[in-house]
């Protein structure tokens, strides 16, 4: 029963945001009102592209218009919330707030690293084993590769959730950090927290390095195939395919590694900008990065936006 008290004397949270300053709060919020407008209009108009174009009816794109919807679901997870406390005095989060967050905040994030290494290694395919990438990349194929990297990250979410609730939070409340997330929240705990330290450093860390192996190793057999290809144009346009991809396995790994692959200890305000990064601007930029540099999905938005008008 003092288990149960000591526990529940924590009811909500107190999220500190990105400045304790009243005067940055209505800037931050139209930013970040801007960037998450952008975000959700940048990403549904590439889901309707390709949904609606009989051309862009290809894995590559299959795998995109579901990065792009996980890129919505992610974002939303943590903005809003972030826009209500930048109007907000009180700047509070309930408990089950606090953990439903910080669950769809690992298994989106997740999601969206398993998804890069699928996509990854449908480039892999393509380049590397081009005669055998209709039957390598077959539609059920594609779809339990969808399923796998949209589900696998919910157990280990689920997980992290279930260690972090049997934690016991006796008096301090305040989070320093715009969102919920387990290495502030752990800080405040007064139980011991070797046990969820140990499984975040094995666990999560097999969680979130094995995808990016999988892409490094896709883009090494790449790398050996494309240059053994003898024209020079040959090499550009497996290059071109790969360029987008890439650009956003960097931004998005590069942040979270800065974040996650450190100790608990270290861990600071320093992290808030690297954590930004992830959560919002590569969301917001993917489908610019995946727009620009790719023919056919620009042609694809074009005769969107053609219907449209």
């Amino acid at each position: 029963m003092e288990r149960i008290n000591r526990t529940s004397s924590v009811s909500e949270f107190i999220l500190l945001g990105l400045s304790s300053r009243p005067e940055d709060q209505k800037p931050l919020f139209v930013l970040f009102l801007t960037v998450y407008l952008i975000t959700i209009t940048g990403n549904v108009l590439i889901i309707l592209a390709i949904r609606t174009n009989p051309p862009l009816q290809t894995p590559m794109y299959f795998f995109l218009s579901f990065l792009s919807f996980t890129d919505i679901c992610f974002t939303t997870a943590v903005v809003p919330k972030m826009l209500e406390n930048f109007l907000s005095e009180k700047k509070i989060i309930s408990y089950a707030g606090c953990l439903m967050q910080m669950y769809f905040l690992y298994a989106l994030g997740n999601s969206d690293s398993c998804l890069l290494a699928v996509m990854a290694f449908d480039r892999y395919v393509a380049i590397c084993d081009p005669f055998h990438y209709v039957t390598t990349m077959s539609h059920r194929r594609c779809v339990l590769l969808v399923a796998f990297s949209c589900s696998f990250p919910h157990l280990h979410s689920l997980l992290h959730i279930l260690l972090l609730n049997s934690l016991i939070f006796c008096n301090s409340n305040v989070i320093h950090h715009f969102l919920c997330d387990l290495a502030p929240l752990m800080k405040l705990s007064c139980s011991s927290t070797f046990i969820n330290e140990i499984v975040l450093m094995i666990e999560g860390s097999i969680v979130l390095v094995t995808p990016f192996l999988c892409i490094a190793f896709s883009y090494i057999q790449i790398l050996i195939t494309v240059l053994k290809i003898p024209s020079a144009s040959g090499k550009r346009k497996a290059f071109s395919t790969c360029g987008s991809h890439l650009t956003v396995v960097t931004l998005f790994y590069g942040s979270i590694f800065y974040v996650y692959l450190q100790p608990l200890s270290t861990y600071s305000i320093k992290d808030h900008m690297a954590t930004i990064v992830y959560t919002v601007l590569s969301s917001m930029l993917n489908p610019f990065i995946y727009s620009l540099r790719n023919k056919d999905l620009k042609q694809g938005l074009k005769k969107l936006m053609r219907r449209r008008s």
